[in-house]
């Protein structure tokens, strides 16, 4: 867990970054903050809390920035690992994008959303057969072929089913991305993909090519999360078009397709700024036109994968304020501990990452001076920690309703049951209309699940 000490003023913690909270979020005249026109006390009442609240028009225009930004919506396949219900697959679908899915039942979903097989692509390490014969039949459009047992396996099933399936073959190109190690995922020692180094990305090539029932029509690579370093991107690009080349010149066939992953960072943290997504998409679709020119092959079309750009910002987390309890912590410090009613259990980040969020209080006015302070969870865990030192108006009292921003990415989608906690309920915000999306669960849920006779 990150030390970083948070400073704000009192007019400072009553101000929401705009580039942290949603596009839609604002402050009234009485202290409430509103998303989409929407009272966030009212939601926590009407849902309890934590409550997950989705500002529909900031997911949909972040939807419309990348398909502006990397020439279409057909070249942006929203990442639906970062947080995925029949109501998000319809947004991305109605916005004309594609979708990535990483496990069998996040394809479920999305076919039992309606959304178009064609536009999907199906990721992931350890494809069991079930999954692979599902993309096959409903008519997946692409599956990133991630090892030579699986390009094999993937091959007997289309066979099997008298079909052919497009493939991608997910290549390592050997760029660590500046992040945590973790969720860097394109440096040689971990489990995704083939090699550019020793080899195995151009065997995999060459046994997709030759597959009676697999056609190869592109390359796949990543190179982290939360990375605000284009250089990455662009390096990545250039090692991965030289197996573009040698493909075209040994093979024969010219690839249409070079998905370059997803990992665009966002903004968490007042202090933090988003990357810049414009610039980094001219900057990145221009060096692989250079790259190709200079290679004498035809650029390929570049497919981008986000999901955090376009998840994350679109949501707060509002808990209620419980507990409070000032520590000594040493001669010269006392750190006031606010507890809420949630924690690692709906966002297990902070625990797993160390990573920092934006939180304040969203129905009043805060006036006192700041003091050091700890925002924790609930759970019997040390660690259940949300914001970790900042420094917050001696005035937030239990009672009081607490956003934090930035929540769209990866806090439901990772949460747990931990101490029996059930996983909140969400719903989306547009033109102060409430929709529900999730039910909160409850005690009733966990006993239906049981297997027990009294």
């Amino acid at each position: 867990m990150t030390e970083s000490l948070s400073k704000l003023s009192n007019e400072g913690f009553n101000e929401l970054p705009s580039h942290v909270w949603p596009r839609n979020a604002c402050r009234q005249e009485d202290g409430v903050v509103t998303i989409a026109g929407v009272p966030l006390p009212e939601i926590a009442e009407e849902y309890g809390t934590p409550v997950f609240v989705v500002d529909e028009d900031d997911f949909r225009s972040r939807c419309r920035d990348m398909a502006e930004a990397f020439g279409g919506p057909s070249n942006v396949h929203y990442a639906s690992k970062a947080f995925l219900t029949r109501r998000i697959a319809r947004w991305v679908d109605e916005e004309g994008l594609s979708l990535d899915v990483a496990s069998e039942n996040e394809l479920r979903l999305a076919l039992a959303a309606n959304f178009p097989a064609a536009r999907i692509t199906a990721h992931g390490n350890n494809k069991t057969a079930s999954f692979l014969r599902l993309c096959v039949t409903a008519g997946v459009g692409h599956v990133v072929i991630d090892s030579a047992q699986e390009l094999e396996l993937l091959d007997m099933i289309a066979r099997s089913e008298n079909a052919t399936q497009e493939v991608w073959i997910r290549v390592k190109p050997g760029v660590e991305a500046h992040t945590h190690e973790f969720i860097a995922t394109s440096h040689e020692d971990q489990k995704f993909g083939f090699s550019l180094a020793s080899g195995s990305a151009w065997a995999a090539a060459v046994a997709a090519q030759n597959a009676e029932n697999l056609e190869l029509s592109g390359l796949h690579c990543h190179v982290g999360s939360q990375v605000f370093d284009a250089d990455g991107f662009k390096l990545a690009a250039e090692r991965v078009l030289e197996l573009y080349s040698r493909i075209h010149a040994e093979l024969g066939i010219s690839l249409p397709y070079l998905d370059l992953g997803g990992g665009y960072g966002i903004a968490y943290t007042e202090d933090e700024q988003p990357l810049d997504v414009n610039a980094v998409a001219q900057d990145l679709l221009t060096s692989v036109g250079k790259m190709a020119a200079e290679l004498g092959i035809e650029a390929p079309t570049v497919v981008v994968e986000p999901g955090r750009a376009i998840a994350g910002p679109s949501t707060v987390t509002v808990y209620e304020v419980g507990t409070i309890k000032d520590v000594h912590v040493d001669d010269e410090t006392t750190r006031r501990y606010i507890s809420v009613d949630g924690g690692m259990s709906d966002n297990i980040r902070p625990a797993l990452y160390g990573s920092e969020y934006d939180a304040r209080v969203v129905s009043r006015f805060t006036d006192e001076e700041p003091i050091t302070s700890r925002v924790v969870g609930s759970h019997c865990e040390s660690g259940d920690i949300i914001i970790n030192n900042a420094q917050y108006p001696s005035d937030v009292a239990t009672g009081d309703f607490m956003g934090v921003a930035a929540t769209g990415a990866y806090c439901y989608a990772m949460s747990s049951n931990y101490n029996l906690f059930g996983r909140p309920a969400v719903v989306s915000v547009r033109s102060g209309q409430v929709t529900p999306m999730l039910k909160r669960e409850t005690i009733d849920d966990f006993l239906a699940r049981e297997s027990f006779e009294a």
